[in-house]
């Protein structure tokens, strides 16, 4: 079942928060959007196909879709939590220029944007679309632009393919908390692949170290706990793996630029006191 709630409507944008509650292992009938779609993931992953190409869809990856793309979805693990980003194509082109056009689907999703992501949500909260909404939006589309639009093509064919399988692999592992994702070589050894060829394959995808991605997981879970009012950061650093509260603080500052309780109070700045509880 898919439910969707407009959070934010600017006339030249729309932004909704996207539910599916059911687990949907088959794809779905093809659909074709007229609009510039960036759909991020804030709990749960699913797949889409579009023009034959296939995008595995989680907090870490986005997925950026284009008018006239005929696309599918699959939900092979169950429901999700999304919010999609509507945009008209003359806005998209006012923003990232003419002549520009996605030269991917996927978009890496880095910590900075998951936070970005998070504040263009609580600025959805004030209700002042035309202009809190509207300069958060700007500034993650900006962002987005210099991903998919500025940055040079990955090689095609085969090992491209082939390239990009074990890295959805590596992610789903890392992201459902697999045991072995606790290192790179038992990591490796579950995907039957060489410890060396598994870090390359993710440098060469993503642009960012196997060990950087893990970290950028781990903070994204940190985000969403601190989201949610967690006030302990001794136990939040403990419960996501650190070796202690200092090892946290700068892995936070690291991915964000702000130490955790200048993030705590980044996520809450818009929220009554009483709110805050």
């Amino acid at each position: 079942m898919l439910s969707a709630v407009t959070l934010a409507d600017g006339g030249s944008f729309t932004l909704t928060a996207v539910a599916c509650a059911q687990e949907h292992r088959d794809w779905s009938e093809v659909e074709v959007q007229q609009d510039v779609r960036l759909v991020l993931v804030r709990r749960g992953r699913f797949r889409r196909q579009a023009d034959g190409l296939l995008t595995d869809v989680d907090p870490t990856v986005a997925y950026l879709g284009s008018p006239g793309e005929e696309e599918r979805f699959a939900h092979p693990t169950g429901g999700d939590r999304c919010t999609s980003i509507s945009i008209v194509p003359t806005l998209w082109r006012t923003l990232a220029g003419e002549q520009a056009a996605p030269v991917q689907a996927g978009v890496y999703v880095d910590a900075r944007l998951e936070l970005a992501h998070r504040r263009l949500l609580a600025a959805a909260r004030t209700g002042d679309t035309a202009f809190e909404v509207a300069e958060e939006l700007l500034g993650m589309i900006a962002s987005t632009v210099a991903r998919v639009v500025d940055r040079t093509t990955p090689a095609a064919g085969a090992a491209r393919a082939g390239r990009a399988a074990l890295v959805a692999r590596a992610r789903e592992a890392i992201v459902a908390g697999h045991p072995a994702a606790e290192g790179l070589l038992p990591l490796a050894a579950l995907l039957g692949v060489s410890p060396y060829r598994l870090s390359r394959a993710f440098t060469a995808d993503l642009g960012v170290s196997l060990t950087w991605y893990r970290n950028r997981v781990r903070v994204g879970q940190a985000l969403g706990r601190l989201a949610d009012g967690e006030d302990s950061l001794a136990v939040l650093a403990a419960d996501l793996g650190f070796a202690d509260q200092a090892h946290f603080t700068r892995t936070i500052r690291a991915h964000l630029g702000h130490t955790p309780t200048a993030v705590r109070r980044l996520l809450h700045a818009r929220q009554p006191a009483q709110a805050r509880g």
